[in-house]
Parts: C-alpha cells; sequence; structure tokens
C-alpha cells in the first residue's frame, strides 16, 4: 500500500482550486448564481472561513480515501485517471444527479455540478496515480 500524503494534500487544494476556476465568472459562475437562486450579496455575505475550510476538510477525506483506493503498488497515472474517472461519473456524479432530481433541480444545475465532480475526481485520480 502506498500513500503520498504530499499527493493528498495537493489534492485537496486542487478541489479548491478547480473550484475558483469553475464557477468563476470565466466559466461558469452567472449559470451557476443563476440555479442556485443566488445574488452576489448572498455569496458576499457567506461566511468564507466555514465554506473554505470544511470545503478543504472534506476534499481531503475525498483525496485520502481516493489514494487508498489506488494505494496498490501497480497504480499509475493512467489507471489513477481511470479510476478518478469512474469514481466521479459512476458514483459521485450518479448520486449528486439522483439527489438533485428529487430535488427538483433543472438539468443545467445537474451538468454544471457533475462536470465539476468528474473532472475534479479525474485530476486526483491522476495526481495520486502519477505522483508515487
Amino acid at each position: 500500500m502506498i500513500i503520498n500524503h504530499w499527493a493528498v494534500l495537493v489534492c485537496a487544494v486542487s478541489n479548491l482550486a478547480l473550484g475558483a476556476l469553475w464557477y468563476s465568472p470565466i466559466l461558469f459562475y452567472k449559470p451557476w448564481i443563476k440555479e442556485n437562486k443566488l445574488t452576489d450579496d448572498t455569496i458576499k455575505g457567506a461566511n468564507q472561513a466555514k465554506v473554505y475550510g470544511l470545503g478543504f476538510l472534506l476534499a481531503y477525506i475525498i483525496s485520502y480515501n481516493m489514494a487508498f483506493f489506488l494505494g496498490d503498488t501497480n497504480t499509475d497515472w493512467q489507471w489513477g485517471m481511470t479510476a478518478g474517472f469512474l469514481a466521479g461519473f459512476g458514483w459521485a456524479a450518479t448520486i449528486f444527479t439522483i439527489i438533485a432530481l428529487f430535488e427538483l433541480k433543472s438539468w443545467k444545475y445537474i451538468l454544471i455540478h457533475c462536470g465539476y465532480i468528474i473532472i475534479y475526481f479525474t485530476l486526483i485520480g491522476y495526481i495520486i496515480g502519477a505522483w508515487r
């Protein structure tokens, strides 16, 4: 079993970095804010320390979980990326979609979030697989 703790830390940080890009005005900020019925003021009024602190902690847990799944000595970047994609698409995005469907969320809402989930899991699979 190989767990690179630095790679896990980088994976957790990459969650925040990817999220900052994904949900930025460059990509999906406007449709995301509209689909969530939020305003700029609502977002600015949120407790940022709580949101980012808990977000980082949960990303750290996700990253360690992925590292344990990919801890086999034969894991490389290709298998890491494949496993990350399969976990993101096959588990995380599908359960997110089920929940969102029961919450009567739009397909735009679902696709924005599932795209982020799938890319994030694929990215951390790659990092963990490559950084042995």
